[in-house]
């Protein structure tokens, strides 16, 4: 191996590992919205971070909206879960301005009610603001879709859902 392809190995390395290190929490929590088998959630994100390893470009390293889009690519296949889990509940609802010390079981049980009656678009929308944590212009990547179409859908989903958990608004109006 000559000079030159050994500091190109050396460099892609090191931008890999920047990758992981930044995304690998995030990408794994996103999968875990999903998949409830510890050992499913980690080859999954195994096989996200492999692709991510084979298309690396040293250059232009790819970031957490092209993690998530391959995450979601792996999981197109999985039945979706009918009723979002525990930990995302006590999100959605914190999310929307709900007391986090107060939701209890019966307040999940309100929030799973209230969740499962949106529609799928808005539900995914929900779960990638509250759960995954990212903005309507990172929603708005990883769907592909036009920046204002995600934000009337996001306003729209925590609208319906305020109003059947009669929770005051807190969005910034």
């Amino acid at each position: 191996m000559n000079r030159r392809s050994h500091d190109r190995a050396t460099r892609r390395n090191e931008v890999f590992n920047k990758v992981f290190d930044a995304h690998w929490a995030p990408v794994r929590h996103h999968i875990e919205w999903i998949v409830d088998d510890d050992a499913e959630v980690s080859e999954t994100l195994s096989e996200v971070f492999l692709l991510a390893w084979a298309r690396l470009d040293p250059e232009r390293p790819m970031g957490l909206v092209w993690l998530l889009r391959a995450a979601d690519a792996r999981l197109h296949g999985r039945a979706r879960r009918p009723c979002p889990r525990t930990k995302a509940l006590d999100a959605v609802h914190e999310g929307l301005g709900g007391d986090p010390l107060s939701i209890g079981v019966v307040g999940r049980a309100a929030v799973r009610e209230a969740f499962v009656a949106l529609s799928g678009r808005e539900r995914r929308i929900i779960m990638l603001t509250h759960w995954d944590g990212l903005s309507v212009g990172e929603i708005a990547e990883v769907l592909r879709r036009p920046h204002p179409w995600v934000s009337r859908i996001l306003s729209r989903a925590q609208d319906k859902l305020r109003l059947r958990l009669d929770v005051e608004g807190g969005r910034d109006d």
